[in-house]
């Protein structure tokens, strides 16, 4: 049985934090694994984006837990995953789940039932699984044609069996203040918290930040979600409406107070497709913070 309150909290969090995770694929051809910069000092994962359970010929129309990968990088095959991994010992690899859209399309969370969803869904991405060398999973659904149980019950249990059949090694959330988003994974972090291994909060959902408004919602996120590793994060998107707290505008300051008061479950950027251009200056920052 897991401790829990806040002495557990402080414990988790302070224990696993100098982990740096990075959204990859999800827009660019030409990205590549082994562009990203990799301090061997910290836990680093890539997160592939995305895998969905819709069909990817002709119109986009939902499979019911059948998944497909949609990155966009042809320099993301289970080859590259396996050179990355030979060359840097502290690199995992997960694919993310559901994300915005399909096509410009929503992508919809549409189970037909949770029996069939979940069974559909065990089966593929198993498959997907073991042909990648994949390590976990990320669950960034962001549309829902279902209530908030069918949801948790869909998800949970997917995390469940998968774990259970030692497929993958860890699972993670990628939520995000918006109330019907919030619903849903607070269901199901009310149910299945203690089968998730990390939050990705996306903080850069919010409207821009202060450090102390960052600071702020993330002592929320991490009462909201408790028990759990709630990471910090920034978007690298050319989006000038872009929200949440930049590098530029006071991101590590913020992380270092989160980090002196050890709530700093680690970091992860959207996305290195957007980074390439810039230098991987937010990585290579990121990660020496987390190391030092």
């Amino acid at each position: 049985m897991r401790p829990t309150g806040f002495f557990f909290w402080l414990f988790f969090v302070a224990a696993n934090s100098k982990l740096f995770r990075e959204y990859i694929g999800a827009t660019s051809s030409s990205i590549k694994l082994s562009d990203v910069p990799i301090d061997s000092k910290v836990e680093f994962h890539f997160i592939l984006s995305f895998a969905v359970d819709y069909t990817t010929v002709g119109n986009p129309s939902p499979t019911n837990g059948k998944f497909n990968a949609i990155w966009a990088s042809s320099h993301v095959s289970p080859e590259d995953i396996a050179s990355i991994k030979d060359r840097h010992s502290n690199v995992k690899v997960a694919v993310s789940l559901g994300g915005d859209s399909v096509r410009r399309e929503k992508a919809l969370f549409a189970p037909k039932s949770i029996d069939s969803w979940v069974q559909n869904a065990i089966s593929s991405l198993t498959t997907m699984i073991k042909q990648y060398n994949l390590d976990g999973i990320d669950i960034d659904y962001e549309h829902f044609r279902s209530d908030s149980h069918t949801f948790a019950e869909c998800i949970g249990r997917l995390i469940t069996s998968l774990k259970k059949s030692g497929t993958i090694s860890f699972a993670s959330i990628a939520p995000y203040e918006d109330g019907e988003v919030q619903s849903h994974y607070l269901a199901l972090w009310k149910k299945y918290g203690h089968a998730i291994d990390h939050v990705n909060f996306q903080f850069y959902a919010y409207q821009k930040l202060s450090v102390s408004q960052f600071v702020k919602h993330f002592d929320e996120q991490a009462s909201n979600y408790g028990g759990g590793q709630i990471l910090a994060s920034f978007s690298t998107d050319d989006d000038s409406d872009k929200g949440g707290l930049s590098p530029d505008d006071g991101f590590f300051e913020a992380c270092k107070e989160l980090k002196e008061k050890k709530a700093l479950g680690g970091i992860f950027i959207w996305s290195a497709d957007n980074s390439k251009k810039r230098r991987f200056e937010g990585e290579k920052n990121s990660q020496l913070l987390l190391s030092g």
